[in-house]
Formats: C-alpha cells, structure tokens, sequence
C-alpha cells in the first residue's frame, strides 16, 4: 500500500513540535490510529525513525494512520520533557481523528526500545489523566526500569548494554537518578497500579538488557487483569528485528507483530467520552 508522509507542526507547552504522520493512499473508511514513538535511549534518535520501524508496517500493510513525534530528547530537555510531548501528540491524535481518517475508538500506543518505555508510560498517563482512552499498547523492547536488573546488569551487548543504559537513566532523569522519588511517568516499572491500562503486545530477545523489565511489565499486567503477551526470541542484540532483520528471528518478530495488531485491530476498541 502506497503512503503519504505529511509533516506537521503542533503546539506544545515548549513551543512547536514535529509529527511525521503516515497515511495510506486511497482508504475513504476509518481505520485504526498508531502514535509510534522511537528509540534511542532517551538520548537520541528522531521522528524519522518511523520509515524503518513496525509502525511504518502497519500504515504499509493494513492502512493504518501513524503519527510519529519528533519529541525533545534528554540532552536538550531531561523528564518530564519527551513524556509530554508525547502525550501532546496523543491528544492532538485523539482531537484530529476524523480530519486524518482514524476511528476514534481505536487509538493505539506503540514505540521501540524509549519508544517503548515512554509508549507504556503515556499508557499509563493517559489512563490518569482521562483525556484519551487507549485501545491497546506495542511497546517493543521497551526501556522501563531505572535500575540495573537480572539482564541489565553487566550486560555487554552491541548495540545496547550497561554502560549506555546508565548514561540513558541518568541523562534523562536528570537530579532524580538514583532517588527513591522516580515516578512511574519517567520509569514505568515504577508503577504499583497496572489496572485499567490498554491491552498489551510485545517481544524481546533473551540475552539483551531489557528481556528483565519487558517480562516483568508482561507479568504486572497479567496479574491486574490486563491481557499482555510476550514473544521471546533467541539471541542478545537489542532491535534484533531492526539490525538483524534478514535472521530468522528478525523476520519471525516482524511477522508476530504484524498476526498481533492484526488482532488488535479487530478486536480492542475504546470508545472516547465525548461518544
């Protein structure tokens, strides 16, 4: 499926800020809405990251309207920063619904590695805030947990590992690294209440530094009576499905995404308040 790619900017409490919005060439009915966050620790990246992400996948293959924010990193602008402009971009989602062609009752959260922490994290803020109802989550690989756990630890992968971990943290969380006041907005795996949070779907390979907090937030959501899966793959390079796309493992990652929003697009729908 062709796509239009539309560069747009929005007004945020910090001034303007780029969205790259994906379209589908041809759709006249209303089809699920993505806001897809890339990685890069907190630190890096940009919202062109999407042409080459899972969320370029689903615009691609099933139609659907991907809106992807150019959020402020954490060597400009530490937490809260790229958390509320995310949620901006969320709600500016949710508000232009109908003009971008996007059921309002099916607005999806996904991202990639911060992407995906800051994806669980807008979850949950907007669950708080009760401006938006998220019909499901795709946090891949997410970045959730502040502190070192079991894989994070003394992990010395390529592409991520502890010591750029700890730079990511600390960078991010500015003064409140190492505190015992890190809300669950800047590190998810903070979170004591997963209740009422959307519909999950993720995978991680075993041996990266994230394989700890991504099967502990599969399991907190499990145990609050939130439907969460997890895929797990061999192997210990983190974005394996994007650095080791020709592998079987990289290609068995895309396609359960892909099985997995399919579903979700058929199946989970969160009506906003106004309806």
């Amino acid at each position: 499926m062709r796509l239009n790619s539309e560069i747009r900017h929005i007004e945020t409490m910090a001034g303007l800020m780029k969205l790259i919005i994906l379209r589908p060439e041809g759709v006249t009915h209303l089809v699920p809405g993505m806001l897809w966050i890339h990685g890069g620790g907190y630190i890096s990246g940009m919202a062109e990251m999407v042409y080459v992400s899972r969320g370029a996948d689903v615009a691609r293959r099933y139609g659907a309207v991907v809106v992807s924010p150019e959020y402020r990193l954490a060597t400009k602008a530490p937490y809260p920063a790229a958390l509320e402009d995310c949620y901006a971009a969320l709600v500016y989602l949710k508000n232009h619904a109908a003009e971008l062609g996007i059921r309002s009752d099916q607005i999806m959260v996904g991202g990639e590695s911060a992407g995906g922490g800051l994806a669980a994290a807008v979850c949950m803020a907007a669950r708080d805030r009760e401006e938006v109802n998220v019909c499901y989550q795709m946090p891949l690989y997410p970045m959730l947990d502040c502190r070192d756990t079991e894989s994070s630890r003394n992990n010395h992968g390529l592409t991520w590992n502890t010591e750029r971990n700890h730079h990511g943290w600390k960078t991010y969380l500015g003064p409140l690294y190492g505190s015992n006041d890190v809300p669950p907005y800047a590190s998810p795996s903070r979170q004591r209440d997963y209740t009422k949070l959307p519909p999950c779907y993720t995978f991680i390979c075993k041996g990266e530094p994230f394989y700890s907090e991504t099967m502990t937030y599969v399991h907190d959501l499990q145990q609050a009576g939130v439907e969460a899966t997890v895929d797990v793959f061999p192997g210990d390079v983190h974005a394996f499905d994007m650095f080791l796309a020709w592998t079987e493992q990289g290609r068995r990652a895309r396609a359960s995404f892909r099985r997995h929003y399919q579903y979700a697009a058929a199946h989970y729908f969160a009506p906003q308040k106004e309806e």
